[in-house]
């Protein structure tokens, strides 16, 4: 059995909000899955996040088929090629958005959060910065693969403040670590085996702002067409009062039988031979 990835994603305004300051994108030909939350308000917040989303994308376009990743800062020991790739890529998108933002006197300070998933069969490794979110789903269980860095959750980890205080802190907004306010960027980074059926939740903090993680798994098992419960999250969000923009990606791991998997590549133009990669 080989494995294929049913993905879909949506992002919104938001109820209060003039603009869209959250971009995402994927390209399933080399597995990698990205979505960017900006901050530095207006059009900079939307440029940094653009940038991130963009420079992650090309990396590994650049890549291609047979995987020839470009080193990129330090290399993580104890971790798979494909995460220290994912990390690489997440220094890229950094030195984008630092370098735009010093160029520009309107972007300065500008910066993203990112969440990250580069998946090779039913192999898959995550990474991220600042705030945005991404969940695993798996036998009827949710559980968040990511530690927010933000002032509020490092308070909870320091037992400060209790979680219940830092669901209504005024200082919720506050990011200790995002890309492209310092040269280089310290990503966190794990490898993961999948599950068939497992769904990976990647989000911005619009919608964990008003969305349980309990009402997320909820959707997810409720609605088993991956768009169906994506848009479903979004307006949920919205109902809940949708105060930032909201952003979902959701991807849903299924098992594919080799035949399966070597009519589609030759359905695509490729040759009819196996293949390890989406």
């Amino acid at each position: 059995m080989g494995y294929s990835v049913a993905v879909a994603g949506n992002s919104d305004v938001g109820c209060v909000r003039s603009n869209n300051e959250d971009n995402f994108g994927f390209d399933t030909r080399y597995g990698i899955f990205v979505v960017c939350d900006g901050m530095g308000g207006q059009a900079a917040g939307e440029v940094a996040s653009k940038l991130s989303v963009d420079a992650v994308l090309e990396y590994f376009r650049r890549a291609g088929p047979g995987h020839h990743y470009k080193q990129i800062g330090d290399r993580f020991d104890g971790l798979s090629a494909r995460a220290n790739a994912l990390a690489s890529a997440i220094q890229l998108a950094n030195q984008a958005v630092h370098q735009a933002a010093t160029e520009k006197a309107g972007q300065a300070g500008m910066g993203s959060t990112i969440v990250a998933v580069l998946a090779d069969g039913a192999f898959f490794s995550v990474g991220h910065v600042g705030d945005s979110r991404i969940y695993l789903i798996r036998d009827g269980a949710i559980q968040q693969l990511t530690n927010d860095h933000s002032l509020v959750m490092e308070q909870v980890r320091l037992g400060m403040i209790t979680l219940a205080e830092a669901r209504t802190s005024q200082m919720q907004n506050v990011i200790v670590r995002a890309l492209g306010t310092e040269p280089s960027v310290q990503p966190d980074l794990d490898d993961l085996v999948a599950a068939p059926g497992d769904v990976l939740v990647l989000c911005s903090d619009g919608l964990t702002r008003h969305v349980s993680d309990d009402a997320i798994l909820e959707a997810v098992m409720s609605t088993p067409d991956v768009e169906q419960a994506c848009n479903r999250l979004v307006q949920a969000a919205r109902d809940g009062g949708g105060e930032d923009n909201i952003t979902c990606l959701l991807l849903r791991f299924e098992e594919q039988p080799w035949y399966k998997k070597m009519l589609n590549s030759v359905a695509a133009g490729g040759s009819p031979k196996w293949q390890n990669s989406f």
